[in-house]
């Protein structure tokens, strides 16, 4: 087993830092901090809530007053470039400057295009060391959904379904069968309060009538997605019910109305294009697809999914029924049981 350097050894505490934030921060980032003096951490924080104080801000301000005069000799630990803009709250790399820390080290680069380099400039200009790239992988992975989101103008995209053994997923007359078990049930609904939004089609609407929010799981709602090209679903559908924001994607109109907004798109063929860059305006950071193997299989077809998440009952036969969609293009990165389910994590390997 490799031994973590000291740098990395301060980054992954970092990182965990950061996870805390997780639900909480989107559209922003998850940033952890550590300040550390002679090998002793004298200050940690993360970045709690969006609009709120950053990492650097709470795990500066943790430092107890019988340390303060150490800030200047030690070596803060940052899991993201320090911001160098005035947002929501003022740039970190002018806090960093002002309390004279001398040696910033940096797990990754922000890649939107307000930091973007521009807070390492800053901290180099006042004479700060920057060491960037410790953990840099971890670092990229923890915010995956943010980066895709700014480099590629899209939303983070999870495909997410549940199939019997061979490979059924609804009966032939669209009428949803019990799966999963109430425990892969409850991880579903914790997947859901880790996204920013969750798609489906007008079928799996009219059919199943879901809900979609994480009742399940403590956390908050995801914006519910759903597309109703001819507005076709009935004003009493769940979705509809108020309990958290619904986003219906259609051809006829646009309007908002309390918790719905109904938005046009623009293109009524080769619809994904359309659908991602109006959820990329809507700035919408990441999307678990719970849809039908249609709604599903287009997004695979296209080539523009991140990760694909397939719960199977080993002990469900059904024969004669929907086909679950087909992945390609793809890695499996990990599998788990719970009970008699299995439940398989990919990867897209298409080139996107």
């Amino acid at each position: 087993m490799c031994r973590l350097t000291t740098h990395e050894t301060y980054m992954q505490r970092s990182l965990q830092l950061a996870r805390l934030g997780e639900g909480n921060v989107a559209p922003n980032p998850m940033v952890g901090a550590v300040l550390v003096y002679k090998d002793r951490i004298i200050g940690e924080g993360y970045h709690q809530q969006y609009g709120q104080a950053h990492a650097e801000v709470n795990c500066i301000n943790s430092v107890l007053a019988s340390n303060y005069s150490l800030i200047q000799k030690s070596t803060l630990y940052v899991s993201l470039e320090p911001c160098a803009h005035y947002g929501k709250t003022p740039p970190c790399a002018d806090l960093i400057i002002r309390n004279k820390i001398p040696l910033v080290v940096i797990g990754c680069r922000d890649s939107y295009e307000e930091v973007d380099g521009k807070g390492i400039q800053k901290l180099e200009q006042a004479g700060i060391e920057v060491i960037t790239g410790v953990l840099e992988r971890e670092a990229l992975e923890l915010n995956k959904r943010f980066f895709t989101f700014h480099t590629k103008q899209r939303p983070y995209i999870i495909l997410k379904w549940a199939q019997s053994k061979d490979h059924i997923i609804a009966n032939a007359d669209y009428s949803a069968i019990k799966i999963s078990n109430d425990i892969t049930n409850r991880l579903v609904h914790k997947w859901r309060s880790e996204e920013a939004a969750i798609l489906v089609g007008t079928n799996t609407a009219l059919h199943d009538n879901p809900a979609l929010t994480n009742r399940l799981w403590n956390g908050n709602n995801p914006i519910r997605l759903v597309i109703d090209k001819q507005l076709r679903l009935p004003a009493t559908s769940h979705l509809f019910d108020g309990a958290t924001k619904t986003i219906v994607f259609n051809f006829l109109r646009d309007e908002e109305k309390e918790s719905i907004l109904f938005y046009k798109l623009s293109a009524e063929e080769n619809i994904i294009p359309s659908l991602l860059d109006a959820l990329y305006k809507l700035k919408i950071q990441s999307v678990l697809i719970e849809g039908g193997t249609q709604l599903l299989q287009s997004f695979i077809n296209a080539g523009c999914w991140d990760e694909a998440r397939v719960i199977t009952n080993e002990s469900l036969i059904i024969e004669n029924g929907i086909e679950a969609p087909k992945l390609k293009g793809h890695r499996l990165t990990r599998t788990e049981k719970i009970n008699n389910d299995s439940v398989a994590y990919y990867e897209s390997t298409e080139p996107q």
